[in-house]
């Protein structure tokens, strides 16, 4: 096994972009732990040169050299940040050089721009879709005629998470709605959600790893014990079985996979923000 790696990711704005790649680029080593820091708002060469003298600290603490995935705009920010030693992945260069190319357009260095308010009618989209989420969770309200989609599920089984997920990132209207035992009783929809099953998508997942959860939240209850999740869980599948309800197991699945695969499934094309 390879040792302890430190990572930076360091932007002139939030660093959401630069942990999100880097993030995702780190995953493909697995022989390396790695032990990241984001250092957000470098917009200038003062906080850029504090910013180094950290990395070169981690330098000193981990004895390697650290790894820093940069988003900063700024030419003289990032040679300030590369005093520091560290490797430097720029997240945009491999990108920008043939899209100026192609474009025949220079680029203009906005900075902190990537996640700024740079359309409010987008933004207030994507608010309202908070919003609704929130309204709309574990049925508090089932007036569903507005919503984009509904997840349905037994508790805990991730439909919370997903729903906010879809809002802050899509601006979707995602409801979700909790499968209660009266629910399943029966292998058949409940009344409320039948004039939407256009919009209806189903969520498993191993009772094994639900008795774990609601564990964690109700130790030694009824709720938790795994005889009522085997139950809830195969009730749950066979309903979705009989009413022809897309379904997908989270048991493994990470919430922009069940994102992803829930828009594809109902054919909702937004763009991510």
């Amino acid at each position: 096994m390879a040792g302890t790696r430190p990572v930076f990711y360091v932007s002139d704005g939030t660093g959401i972009t630069a942990e999100t790649i880097g993030h995702s680029l780190l995953t493909q080593f697995t022989e390396t732990r790695f032990v990241t820091d984001r250092i957000a708002f470098v917009d200038s060469v003062e906080r850029a040169q504090d910013a180094a003298a950290r990395i070169r600290e981690a330098a000193v603490v981990h004895g390697v050299r650290p790894v820093v995935i940069n988003s900063c705009m700024d030419g003289e920010v990032g040679a300030a940040l590369a005093e520091s030693g560290a490797l430097m992945l720029d997240v945009f260069a491999p990108f920008i050089e043939p899209l100026e190319r192609e474009l025949h357009e220079t680029r203009q260095r906005r900075i902190g721009q990537a996640h700024g308010i740079a359309d409010f009618e987008t933004y207030h989209r994507r608010i309202n879709a908070m919003n609704f989420a929130l309204t709309h969770d574990d049925g508090a309200s089932v007036d569903y005629a507005e919503a984009d989609l509904i997840l349905v599920a037994v508790s805990r089984a991730g439909k919370t998470p997903t729903c906010v997920y879809l809002a802050l990132h899509y601006g979707v209207r995602a409801a979700n709605y909790p499968l209660t035992e009266e629910d399943l009783e029966h292998d058949r929809l409940p009344p409320r959600l039948r004039p939407y099953r256009n919009k209806l998508f189903g969520l498993t997942i191993d009772p094994i790893r639900l008795q774990q959860i609601r564990q964690e939240r109700r130790p030694n209850s009824r709720y938790a014990q795994f005889e009522t999740c085997k139950r809830e869980v195969a009730a749950a599948e066979m309903m979705f079985r009989a009413e022809r309800i897309p379904t997908l197991s989270t048991t493994h699945t990470s919430i922009e996979e069940i994102s992803s695969k829930v828009l594809t499934t109902l054919g909702i094309h937004r763009e991510m923000f």
